[in-house]
């Protein structure tokens, strides 16, 4: 997807499994177990990619135990598969970790930030509030869902108050976050979290809202709105200020009433997500996908494949991939999906990539 100036590509960076297939997902009829996901974007700016969320990364699909919490392991059981990694995708459109300069990242959340060890050279944008929240490790539900396992380069972390930017739309915004293209714009969605955050892109067409957790599910932004009844009790287990969560979904109905020309949407509704990538949820970008910038930022091909591969020492035996849907950009939802298989586990242990961070 371009604009005048920014092409967009629609990352979906690992599929969560979570047990109560229909009534979580609403449309999985063979399994127990249902299908959300993890999506990302990733954002060709005139000088640099920035990454906006990083969903699961390498280090938790070379080990999950050590980096998602048991309870999240068994509930949202995620398919844990290489080549749907954001750094995987990014490498397959022709760049390398190196190019990725910045991630605005809408909450610490394990499925939203188990990549950043993936990318040790990019700045990493987030509300000062989700930083504090999540280093405070202040409840159990806290040290479930924050995983500082997954913050090796929090040296890098750039934190913004949600009071200094004036406003996007009638939502506060941040002011402009720091080396990052003006026409991505962060916008506080607090509720799921105490520092959780949309981000909003400008296209040609109007604008994007990556809305994150702030909703999970489609009908949730209809004028009558609903959801499901397994992610309508997500979203109360994981919610940090009901009466916010609540306000801020109202608001974005009704931004999405009165501005036919502005496209929200979640990061974990498969349908919201196979209509804007134009492909099956299940499957990794479309080296198609490739534009100029691919060349012109990694200085041609001959490298490929070596950005993250360097830090990580992966043999190739994987559980073989469930079956691909082929792409439907006109179907209004997903057919029905086949039982995943089980999920691949490792115990082996990788070297780290980075210096540890200092002590916040």
């Amino acid at each position: 997807m371009e604009s005048d100036r920014l092409r967009i590509h629609h990352l979906n960076c690992i599929s969560g499994c979570p047990l109560g297939g229909l009534v979580m997902d609403g449309f999985t009829k063979t399994s127990l177990r249902g299908r959300l996901t993890s999506h990302c974007l990733l954002v060709e700016t005139p000088d640099s990619l920035v990454l906006i969320d990083t969903g699961y990364g390498l280090r938790d699909v070379v080990n999950p135990r050590s980096r998602i919490h048991p309870i999240f392991r068994a509930l949202i059981r995620p398919e844990l598969r290489e080549e749907m990694t954001a750094i995987r995708q990014i490498e397959r459109l022709g760049f390398r970790a190196r190019d990725v300069r910045h991630i605005v990242l809408s909450h610490l959340d394990f499925d939203h930030a188990g990549g950043l060890d993936d990318f040790p050279e990019a700045t990493v944008h987030m509300l000062g509030e989700e930083m504090r929240s999540a280093t405070e490790q202040a409840t159990l539900l806290d040290r479930m869902r924050y995983r500082p396992q997954q913050w090796g380069t929090r040296h890098q972390w750039r934190t913004y108050e949600v009071d200094s930017g004036g406003t996007w739309l009638g939502f506060e915004r941040v002011r402009e976050l720091s080396n990052v293209d003006a026409d991505i714009v962060m916008v506080p969605l607090i509720g799921h979290t105490l520092g959780h955050a949309g981000v909003a892109i400008r296209r040609a067409e109007g604008w994007l809202l990556y809305a994150a957790d702030a909703y999970f599910y489609h009908a949730e932004m209809d004028s009558s709105p609903r959801c499901t009844p397994g992610l309508a009790a997500y979203q109360r287990l994981m919610e940090k200020d009901r009466a916010l969560r609540l306000l801020n979904q109202r608001r974005l109905r009704e931004l999405r009433a009165a501005d036919s020309k502005i496209s929200i949407f979640c990061a974990h509704d498969v349908r919201e997500f196979e209509r804007l990538a134009g492909r099956s949820h299940r499957t990794p970008v479309d080296t198609a996908d490739r534009g100029p910038a691919a060349s012109r930022v990694r200085g041609g091909d001959s490298d490929i494949m070596q950005s993250a591969a360097q830090h990580f020492d992966f043999d190739r035996e994987r559980a073989s991939d469930p079956p691909s849907d082929p792409p439907n950009p006109g179907d209004p939802g997903p057919p029905i999906l086949e039982p995943m298989p089980d999920d691949p586990r490792s115990n082996r242990k990788i070297p780290p990539i980075d210096k540890p961070p200092p002590a916040l």
